[in-house]
């Protein structure tokens, strides 16, 4: 069985550690290599590295920093269908949704690639006579990013571009669930010629973690997961004086009004709620109908749920994956039945379905609970999962008091054909994305991946320029040139 290496100072490096865990293929429960569980000394290595590059490529500017991202980019376009089946191999989603996240990949690429305006500073002459004042931006240093397993590309693409592009220097952690895709990825950038050492892979669980929690070389986090392991990484990194941004997990409601467009509607809905199996911060997790719509939006959304095709991401026509391993299918199932023992009507049950083919795989199909508690496990948990639960309210007021109660703010969608309703909703939601006839309101790459409440720990969020903020740290220069101290001509 192939064992996976970490990648320090510019090379492929066996780890110091005996340890090692199997990767499986979710849909049929194959091993697909032994990732390690690398030892601290691993990441002491790494950060070595990492501190010792950032000395000469801090000081190489922004033009030719932002050439190894083009050739990146070339590399990420021409590598496309294979990255894509490493994707839906090891984290189970369909080959189309896998295609999609390597795209917003790309497309942090090439927002990285404008650092040279990006990371632009400011300056204000003569503040008092003689006086100018000058903002410059410079880099952090070494940089960790701790990545999970549902975007294995995408959301590393959130940060280490930006991160490099304003000079700094990385180590990635990928979640040890789905290291291949990061692998193949770190495989690309070497071959970009990208000093060794800029960028650097460390693969581990934990061990790893704590280790560049508490570096004192390390100078900033990011990470993207749930919220209790959110909340811990940003308390132990902002304990150690470091810079950090943790998104957090999710709740996340969607609003149906009377007049909207039933058939687009359910189509929607049902694309967020069960695209990726569930396992994304942007799914659609409650369902709020509002008034007369309740009855036929259920029916619709029923049938749609019923019809999904369910199997190996790799197969044509499926339009739903596997979810990540067993452990994950006994929490969702577990789950479920909370929500029936909580008083909750199971319309659509989609537990141990039978996939022709792939009896040992992780499968939850669509899974529709109506009427469960608002404050109950169910409406209050990640689930994590294909799992939507079901509420009813008589007013547009009434649906954003449910929205806002809840103790998540990542993302709230209403559908609507009316444009008031849909300004108050985006006005008066407390939530840090907001999707109007939208189902999954990722922004683009040009925008911050918001969230507020507890579904972020920070201030700035991945993306754009909060990304270059972020990785950037502002040094203002005051400067007077008297007359009689320059040389005379």
């Amino acid at each position: 069985m192939e064992q996976l290496h970490n990648y320090i100072a510019g090379k492929w490096h066996r780890s110091e550690t005996t340890d090692y865990l199997d990767v499986v293929n979710p849909a049929t429960n194959a091993v697909l290599v032994e990732v390690p569980l690398s030892a601290a000394g691993d990441l002491d290595n790494a950060v070595a590295a990492a501190a010792k590059a950032l000395t000469t490529w801090r000081r190489i500017p922004a033009t030719e920093r932002i050439q190894y991202l083009f050739r990146l980019k070339t590399l990420l376009e021409s590598h496309w269908n294979d990255l894509a089946k490493t994707i839906t191999a090891e984290c189970g989603k369909t080959l189309k949704e896998s295609q999609g996240e390597l795209q917003r990949a790309i497309e942090n690429v090439e927002m990285a690639c404008g650092i040279p305006t990006l990371m632009q500073g400011v300056n204000s002459e003569d503040i008092a006579r003689g006086i100018d004042e000058i903002m410059i931006r410079q880099p952090l240093g070494v940089v960790g990013i701790i990545a999970p397993f549902n975007f294995p590309a995408m959301i590393p693409f959130w940060f280490f571009p930006y991160a490099i592009a304003c000079g700094n220097t990385c180590i990635i952690k990928p979640s040890e669930k789905v290291p291949q895709t990061m692998q193949q990825i770190t495989e690309l950038i070497h071959q970009t010629g990208l000093p060794a050492g800029v960028v650097n892979l460390v693969h581990g669980n934990k061990t790893v973690v704590d280790a560049l929690l508490d570096h004192p070389t390390v100078k900033a986090i990011s990470f993207v997961g749930s919220s209790p392991v959110a909340r811990y990484i940003y308390g132990r990194a902002a304990a150690a004086g470091k810079r950090v941004q943790c998104q957090g997990g999710a709740k996340n409601p969607v609003v149906i009004l009377p007049d909207a467009d039933l058939e687009m509607t359910t189509r929607i809905v049902a694309d967020s709620a069960f695209g990726c199996a569930g396992q994304r911060c942007l799914a659609a997790s409650l369902a709020i109908t509002v008034g007369s719509v309740k009855a036929d939006f259920v029916d619709a959304l029923a049938q749609a749920a019923q019809q999904r095709t369910v199997g190996n991401g790799l197969d044509e026509g499926v339009q739903m994956g596997a979810v990540i391993n067993r452990g994950s299918c006994d929490r969702i199932h577990s789950l479920i039945q909370s929500g029936v023992d909580e008083g909750g009507k199971l319309l659509v049950d989609g537990r141990n379905p039978e996939i022709p083919g792939y009896e040992q795989g992780h499968f939850v199909r669509p899974t529709l609970l109506q009427d469960v508690p608002v404050r109950g496990e169910v409406a209050t948990t990640e689930i994590f999962g294909p799992v939507l639960g079901l509420h009813h309210v008589d007013t547009l007021d009434d649906a954003i008091a449910l929205v806002n109660q809840s103790r998540w703010g990542n993302m709230a969608c209403l559908f609507t054909s009316s444009g008031a309703a849909a300004r108050q909703f985006r006005y008066e939601a407390e939530a840090g994305n907001i999707g109007i006839n939208i189902g999954v309101a990722a922004p683009m790459a040009f925008f911050p991946f918001s969230g507020w409440k507890e579904s972020f720990y920070g201030d700035l969020h991945g993306q754009s320029q909060h990304a270059v903020e972020f990785f950037t740290q502002t040094k203002v220069i005051v400067e007077r040139w008297p007359k009689e101290w320059s040389r005379q001509f």
